[in-house]
């Protein structure tokens, strides 16, 4: 690897496995050189941070467990640290990235290579037309990425909520973040983002990395997580409100659920239909009415919006009885 910004051609570069050319990774001054030398730079906004330390970039890749031919997608390739790695293993490699300038990189870094294919743009908004639901059988692939605060959660709930599942997902968050996806009920970190990650995956915190490992340096720590896509439980066969319902009781985390349960059911079915059912479906849940969401596990929310769906279901299947609800033509 070169010391300074200067890129070193491969003696033989090949197109199925390694770039063109090399970029030493590992020192800011060269990535600084290198960026100043093509008009490009980290933009704050994107929340892009180079990770210059060798070995947690071998950990994060280590962790995916991946094999030659299996698919990763990576999101924020940035100049191509990790791309470069995960392709030198075999990995077919889907890469998200919204920078222009680095978009013109990686095509002049991987461009030839027939196990990358990049997609430009805005991953919120483009992830979807790469997915492919199948409820026969979860698509066999792999996500790592280092996530950006501002998208960190959203991006990984809508993949979740638009059944797109992963293998295994290997993302690097900021520290607060890692810790709601890894807590547990009746820990001050466990929310609704937790309950929703933990319905689709068992997660586990993989390595603490300090903001020296990353060039521009963060102004916070970073948390590498693990997070495994669950066998014992079907993604999807979850009640319909299950992801509201957590959603809502979470507003008023520190409130007992029965009064926060009964402004959930009169958002559903109107404040005369609603009445005093709430109390019957915490005890068809099995739930105690003084009970708070953050003291409630995965099972006791599954049991309550089941049982929030079958009253639901119940009244709206009286009311198309009654002449009062038509289906929609």
């Amino acid at each position: 690897m070169p010391l300074s910004g200067e890129l070193k051609a491969a003696e033989e570069p090949t197109a199925c496995k390694v770039p063109k050319f090399q970029l030493n990774y590992d020192s800011p001054l060269a990535l600084k050189a290198f960026m100043q030398e093509r008009n490009i730079g980290a933009r704050k906004k994107y929340g892009q941070n180079f990770l210059i330390n060798p070995s947690a970039r071998k950990k994060l890749i280590d962790a995916l467990g991946i094999s030659a031919g299996d698919e990763v997608w990576e999101l924020g390739p940035g100049l191509g640290a990790m791309t470069d790695g995960l392709l030198a293993g075999g990995a077919k490699i889907r890469a998200f990235e919204i920078d222009a300038g680095f978009i013109r990189i990686l095509k002049e870094f991987f461009g030839e290579n027939r196990n990358f294919t990049l997609v430009e743009g805005d991953a919120l908004k483009t992830w979807p037309e790469m997915n492919r639901p199948d409820k026969q059988r979860i698509q066999d692939r792999y996500f790592l990425g280092n996530l950006p605060y501002n998208i960190a959660a959203e991006l990984l709930g809508n993949f979740i909520e638009g059944k797109c599942f992963f293998t295994r997902m290997v993302v690097t968050v900021q520290k607060e973040i890692g810790l709601r996806i890894c807590a547990r009920p009746s820990s001050p970190d466990y929310s609704s983002f937790t309950v929703l990650c933990s319905s689709v995956y068992k997660a586990r915190p993989l390595t603490l990395l300090k903001a020296a490992s990353f060039y521009p340096a963060p102004h916070v720590d970073s948390l590498a997580v693990v997070m495994d896509l669950r066998t014992d439980r079907d993604p999807y066969a979850y009640p319909e409100l299950l992801y509201p319902l957590v959603r809502h009781l979470f507003g008023f985390r520190r409130k007992t659920i029965r009064n926060s349960l009964q402004r959930f059911m009169v958002s559903c079915m109107g404040a005369e239909e609603s009445g005093a059912i709430h109390l019957d479906i915490l005890e068809s849940a099995g739930l105690d009415k003084d009970e708070r969401p953050e003291n409630i596990d995965l099972d006791g929310f599954v049991r309550l919006a089941r049982a929030a769906a079958l009253v639901r279901g119940n009244w709206v299947k009286g009311l198309k009885n009654a002449g009062g609800l038509h289906d929609k033509e």
